[in-house]
């Protein structure tokens, strides 16, 4: 849900917008009844994917990659000639 303010009403009332902004509700701020700017909680970014950061955190169980020949076919992994 948004509301509307106009610009006076923002300057004059800006941390009780940016409270309600943290709630988060979507703030936009209208010059001349014109809308001109939105006010939204931030978003922080994503850090950057670290390659390994699972090791250790995964087991693969053996027999992991073996499978039942009937859902094979079922799946058209193996023809159905095939055994």
């Amino acid at each position: 849900m948004s509301a509307q303010v106009n610009v006076h009403e923002a300057k004059t009332h800006l941390s009780k917008l940016l409270e309600r902004v943290e709630a988060g509700e979507e703030i936009v701020v209208a010059r001349a009844g014109r809308p001109v700017a939105r006010l939204v909680p931030h978003v922080a970014p994503r850090g950057r994917r670290q390659p390994g950061s699972a090791e250790g955190k995964i087991k693969i169980l053996p027999g992991f990659d073996e499978y039942d020949e009937q859902i094979a076919r079922d799946f058209g992994v193996l023809d159905s000639q095939q055994a």
